[in-house]
């Protein structure tokens, strides 16, 4: 059978709807999605709130058990054909992301090969053993462990990479027998939530299995308290991480939040100027900043600062920002307004406070220009804050202690990078670095499927997702003691 459709988007299925058991009217009503780069319409679609995610809520959790009993092999065969699917549509898709998160096409294709790459992961864990024999302490009683799905997960997933962000929970949720209840960023429905529905929709997945509200502030809060979710998957700021696990816990929930970063890239002394610039741009100006992983801070050896400066600055000269429709640059736009703002603010604040604007430093409307700023100290804004934006933010250090002591006193602990010309030395400095993720002789924007990805302080809550955290994630532990038969106890 041919899984490539021409209209496999198919607008008319869904416009005005939500994805609630089948395509639906929602109780909240219909909001338009907008391109941030034109301001033009993309689509019109359902959105929740309360009352939606409680419908969906229900609907998942009668669905539930009969997923989770099927064979694990019959849910990997679900999963597998969402991964074809998506691979045999990426190219009308690859658009659809485009005009809705403001991607330029390399970034949106990234999106389509990774998110096949994390379903196809999760459909191979779902085959794996899941269970443990454990020790006997008395005569006549067998026991061991399994894990078992949590029943209903609600999924929240933010704007910068809709359908990655999104898929890789829902996938890892599905895999291991769960119901999902998911909310997509209202900016980003489509990518994060519609054509994740369309996926599984014709992969087959049973009714009532996942649904998709696309929702704001109440529609979130609202998953993060009804009784019929057990876990909370969040991707986004620590702000509002914060507030999902106040609620969560409140609640009694299991939660796995993956927050933002202010990721700190190292580059010693002996580090080859040209590739640790290259190193540097990739790390800050990739989609225009905007991802948890983002480069925000370059640490520089005092001694060859103005070097990395110089062509840092060289590199950002030449990146065009502007309408991803027409190809011909390197930076989209900024996802709103308020964002523009507040990357600005950040900018006027280190120049002010002495830092020097190499590159950029001035919006164009939605469109914020590769910027460098250089000299960046403690009290700056740009030193402390995830800045969201194109910006590379460059400090030099004296030596190897104080590099690693600025990155540890973030508050921050998501990913970090060290660049040399020695493994060795770039290790010995990267492993004493209190982050989550540790990339030696690459820039901080790194994942995979295959990688535990998560942080530490505001960067989560210690708990992560894909890669081998898919079962201790997603489902808990079962303690089964089987005896042969009963036996009288003496009360």
């Amino acid at each position: 059978m041919n899984i490539q459709s021409r209209s496999f988007i198919d607008e008319a299925r869904w416009t005005g709807k939500a994805f609630l058991g089948g395509w639906r009217e929602t109780a909240a009503g219909v909001a338009e999605v907008r391109n941030p780069a034109t301001a033009m319409l993309v689509a019109s679609v359902g959105v929740g709130g309360a009352a939606d995610i409680g419908q969906a809520t229900v609907g998942a959790y009668l669905a539930q058990p009969a997923w989770a009993a099927k064979l694990p092999s019959e849910r990997a065969a679900i999963l597998n054909k969402a991964a074809d699917i998506l691979e045999a549509n990426g190219e009308e898709l690859v658009g659809w992301i485009m005009r809705e998160s403001g991607s330029i096409r390399a970034k949106a294709q990234i999106e389509i090969d990774h998110g096949a790459a994390f379903i196809r992961h999760a459909a191979a864990a779902a085959v794996e053993p899941n269970g443990i024999a454990l020790p006997t302490m008395d005569a006549g009683r067998q026991n061991h462990a399994r894990r078992v799905p949590h029943g209903v997960v609600g999924i929240i997933s933010p704007f910068n990479f809709p359908l990655v962000l999104s898929v890789r929970a829902i996938a890892a949720a599905l895999a291991t027998g769960n119901a999902v209840v998911h909310k997509p960023d209202p900016r980003t429905p489509i990518s994060g939530g519609i054509i994740i529905a369309r996926l599984f929709e014709e992969a087959g997945l049973p009714a009532g299995v996942l649904h998709v509200v696309p929702g704001g502030i109440d529609a979130g809060e609202a998953l993060c308290t009804d009784a019929n979710i057990a876990m909370v998957s969040f991707t986004g700021s620590a702000a509002a991480g914060s507030r999902v696990g106040e609620l969560a816990g409140k609640h009694l929930k299991k939660v796995q939040l993956e927050l933002g970063g202010k990721n700190a890239l190292i580059i010693l002394d002996d580090a080859d100027p040209d590739v640790a610039a290259s190193n540097a741009a990739w790390g800050c100006f990739l989609h225009q900043g905007q991802i948890c992983m983002s480069t925000g801070l370059i640490l520089v050896d005092e001694k060859h600062a103005d070097a990395i400066a110089s062509r840092l600055a060289a590199r950002a000269g030449h990146l065009v920002a502007g309408d991803p429709s027409t190809d011909q640059v390197a930076l989209g736009p900024i996802i709103s307004d308020a964002q523009v703002e507040r990357i600005q603010g950040i900018v006027d604040d280190a120049v002010a406070k002495g830092a020097k604007l190499l590159a950029g430093g001035k919006a164009n409307g939605r469109f914020y220009p590769a910027t460098v700023l250089f000299g960046i100290e403690r009290g700056m804004r740009a030193f402390e804050e995830e800045i969201f934006g194109p910006v590379a933010c460059i400090a030099p250090f004296r030596d190897e202690e104080a590099a690693i002591a600025l990155v540890n006193s973030s508050e921050y602990g998501l990913a970090a990078g060290v660049i040399s010309a020695s493994v060795d030395r770039a290790r010995s400095v990267g492993e004493r670095l209190e982050v989550g993720h540790l990339h030696i002789n690459d820039q901080t924007v790194n994942a995979g499927p295959h990688a535990p990805f998560g942080g530490r302080r505001r960067s989560g809550n210690g708990s992560r997702v894909s890669g081998p955290a898919i079962w201790e994630e997603f489902t808990q532990w079962m303690w089964i003691s089987v005896k042969e038969q009963a036996t009288p106890y003496p009360f």
